[in-house]
């Protein structure tokens, strides 16, 4: 397969696993979009950080990150805590119905991913996770 096509293929099936990813998130938990999912994730991963900091992670408009983290408020998964070291700065932090939601929709995703794989080898396996990693780290964010 020449680059050009390969290039293309890619691009298509990356777009099919976006559209997959997102209508699998909604039937995992209604309330949580893909986009609360991974900002959750984000937020636990790195244990709080500001709304500006998920804007720029994630290449996303800061009144797109306004609108997602005041969703997650009033559902009672993230709170706003002030910084210790910069009383003017509010950092994001999961409460426990945070954590509690995004473990129960981790644990099912998780699954559902194993069960596509389940047939791969290992080998497989760790050359799609390397590429995944790969791709992802282009151009560095943060």
């Amino acid at each position: 397969m020449e680059a050009a096509t390969a290039v293309e293929t890619i691009q298509r099936e990356m777009t099919v696993f976006a559209r997959r990813a997102r209508a699998s998130a909604g039937r995992l938990h209604p309330e949580l979009s893909l986009v609360s999912y991974t900002l959750l994730g984000h937020l636990e991963e790195r244990d709080g950080c500001r709304a500006t900091d998920l804007a720029a992670h994630y290449a996303l408009d800061k009144s797109t990150v306004s609108r997602q983290v005041a969703a997650l408020e009033r559902a009672g998964l993230v709170e706003r805590r002030q910084d210790p070291e910069d009383h003017r700065v509010q950092v994001l932090h999961l409460t426990e119905a945070g954590r509690h939601i995004l473990g129960q929709v981790t644990v099912s995703r998780r699954a559902a991913v194993g069960e596509r794989l389940a047939d791969w080898t290992p080998e497989d396996l760790e050359r799609f996770a390397e590429y995944l990693v790969r791709y992802n780290a282009w151009p560095r964010s943060d």
